[in-house]
This record gives C-alpha cells, structure tokens and sequence, in this order.
C-alpha cells in the first residue's frame, strides 16, 4: 500500500514488527527482515523506526501477555533493530 501511496516528506513510519498480543517471541531476523521491508516500501530507512503493533495491555488490564515475554519480545526488537541498522546503513 505504501508503494502506491508513499508517506508525505515529512512524515516517518512506526512499523508494528513485533506481536503484543500473543506469548510468543519473534526471533530478531524476522523483527531484522520486517524491518527491512519497510524501509525498502518507503525508500529511505532513516524514515522507518521500529516499534510494537500495538500496547501489550490492549484489553483493559486482562494481561494476555506474561510480563517476562514482553521483556524478551522487547529485547528481541532491540537485537532485531539492531541487525537491520548494520544492513540499512
């Protein structure tokens, strides 16, 4: 979509690559890969930050996600983030 409908100048992309609603954690290539994609579909990385799809306490307060797996679902955005920048850069 963005291809077809690119972000005005002066705007920049928060990408949703990991997952806050499920205790699984995304391995840092794939966070690196969604990354990359969205760099590539708006054509400048320094226009792409990376970030979660959403809040981890998005129903209310019913925490469906175990509060250590937020911590390594983050720790895995950080290493994936980190992949991406040394191949965008």
């Amino acid at each position: 979509m963005l291809a077809a409908h690119p972000l005005p100048d002066d705007w920049m992309l928060i990408a949703g690559v990991i997952d806050t609603t499920t205790n699984y954690v995304e391995h840092p290539e794939v966070v690196a890969e969604r990354i990359e994609i969205a760099a590539r579909v708006t054509g400048d990385p320094h226009r792409v930050l990376a970030g979660t799809d959403c809040g981890f306490d998005t129903s209310a307060g019913l925490g469906q996600v175990a509060a250590e797996v937020v911590w390594e679902k983050l720790r895995a955005l950080r290493d994936g983030a980190a992949l991406a920048s040394k191949r965008l850069f």
